[in-house]
């Protein structure tokens, strides 16, 4: 088996969007296996959301104003 210090060389090396896939990648398996009820927990969150913006019965708000949002407290915490 190579060394750490190997596969970071190689990995190193890759073309420029590869390392961070492999990095996605052992960042994911540190998780373990993922929970399925979770998993459908989620996925359901997600089309019942789809479906209250499709209703129009969401709130939604444009990109513009949440980013902005996020910059303030991000200023914030920062300060």
């Amino acid at each position: 088996m190579p060394s750490r210090n190997a596969v970071l060389a190689e990995a190193l090396q890759l073309p420029a969007e590869e390392p961070a896939d492999v990095a996605n990648r052992l960042l994911a398996s540190l998780d373990g296996p993922a929970d399925e009820d979770v998993e459908a927990a989620w996925l359901a969150e997600v089309e019942r959301r789809l479906q209250d913006v499709d209703r129009g019965t969401a709130k939604v708000e444009p990109w513009d104003a949440v980013r902005e949002r996020l910059a303030r407290r991000l200023r914030t915490v920062r300060q």
